[in-house]
This record gives C-alpha cells, sequence and structure tokens, in this order.
C-alpha cells in the first residue's frame, strides 16, 4: 500500500488500489491534523421524484461493508433514504485541501448493531434520541427541555433501551472519487467505481 502525505498530490498508479483503505489513510490523516469533527459529512439524499436534500452527519464507521452513520427513522433524510434508498457522501478538511465524495445505496443496518453503538453513546445522547421527534415542529425549546428532564427522571439510574424508530444506515459504495488541490486549479481527481468485486480507478479532469 502507497499512502500520500499531506503535501503531495494524488497518482493514479501509486495510489491504493483499495479505496476503502486510501480512505482511511486521508481520515487519520485528518485526524492527526487537529481538524475539528474530521468525521463530520454532508449526506445529500432525495424524495422519490427526486427533490434533493443535504445536511451535516457524522460518520461512525467505515470498512468494506460500507459507511454508516445514525438517525431517526422518523426524520426526514430517514424518509427519504427509506423511499429513494441511494444517497452520496462528501468529505471536507479545508487544512489538507482535500476532499473525498462517496455515492452508492442505502441500507438499514441489523437492530443488534443499533444497540451495541446506541449502548456507548454519552447519556445525553441517549436521552435526547428518545426526546426529540426529529424534523416534527415543536412549539418551542422549552417543550423539548421538560421532555428530556421528565426522561432523566424516569430512567434515573438505569439503562436507557435504543428507540425502535432509531438505527443506523450503511452506505456501500459504487464510486468514491478523491480530490487534492494543486496550484493553478489543476487539481488531482482520482475515481474508483465499482465494477463487481473489483474497483477500477481512473484520473478525472479538475
Amino acid at each position: 500500500m502507497t499512502t500520500n502525505s499531506v503535501s503531495e498530490g494524488l497518482d493514479e498508479k501509486t495510489i491504493d488500489r483499495d479505496p476503502i483503505k486510501q480512505f482511511q489513510t486521508w481520515l487519520n490523516d485528518a485526524f492527526e491534523s487537529g481538524l475539528p469533527l474530521p468525521e463530520a459529512m454532508t449526506l445529500a439524499t432525495a424524495t422519490a421524484d427526486g427533490k434533493p436534500a443535504a445536511r451535516m452527519v457524522l460518520l461512525k464507521q467505515v470498512d468494506h461493508d460500507g459507511f454508516v452513520f445514525y438517525t431517526n427513522y422518523n426524520s426526514a433524510k430517514a424518509r427519504q433514504l427509506d423511499a429513494n434508498p441511494y444517497a452520496a457522501l462528501v468529505f471536507y478538511w479545508a487544512k489538507l485541501d482535500r476532499q473525498v465524495r462517496v455515492e452508492g445505496s442505502v441500507s438499514r443496518t441489523s437492530r443488534d448493531e443499533s444497540r451495541e453503538y446506541f449502548a456507548t453513546r454519552p447519556r445525553e445522547s441517549q436521552i435526547g434520541a428518545w426526546a426529540s421527534e426529529q424534523s416534527e415542529e415543536i412549539e418551542s425549546r422549552a417543550v423539548l427541555e421538560q421532555r428530556a428532564a421528565e426522561l432523566e427522571k424516569q430512567y434515573g439510574d438505569g439503562e436507557i433501551d435504543c428507540p425502535e424508530h432509531w438505527g443506523g444506515y450503511r452506505l456501500k459504495p459504487e464510486r468514491i472519487e478523491f480530490w487534492k488541490s494543486r496550484i493553478g486549479r489543476l487539481h488531482d481527481r482520482i475515481l474508483y467505481q465499482r465494477k463487481g468485486d473489483v474497483w477500477t480507478i481512473t484520473r478525472l479532469a479538475p
């Protein structure tokens, strides 16, 4: 495997042949650079009739099975993903002059995976998952805070179960593009495309 330093460009002849390994290298570089929330990514979805929407979410896991994030299954993005199970992700690390774009099909994680991850969340986030009817209108912030306080009292020091309406999605990538800024806007763009179980690698004009 060949890795690229922060200062280097991208060469399709020496880049890692495995895009997941290349992504993990870049993500590790972003963490080591001290950037805040390097795991933050734009998630772009669309309704069944093609109306797009985008928002920031946090990557919680990445491996050869795909990119995983968690949300409320009653939220707007979840409804869009269930109706149109394709999405795009964008990671941008300005300090490193790097961007990664990912496109692919999306499916829900298993219930066991969702419960396992939920158990690792801070208690305040666990309460929040129960308190917030995500994407629904509420009268005021006071209503939300009151609901959270009631739940804290209800659960006390007891274990908080993962709500049935909360869990993960996994995006299985079909295209992954790595972008590196270069002088004169002659940027490097290396595209991986999945062909069955094999990834092809091509260079795109900037």
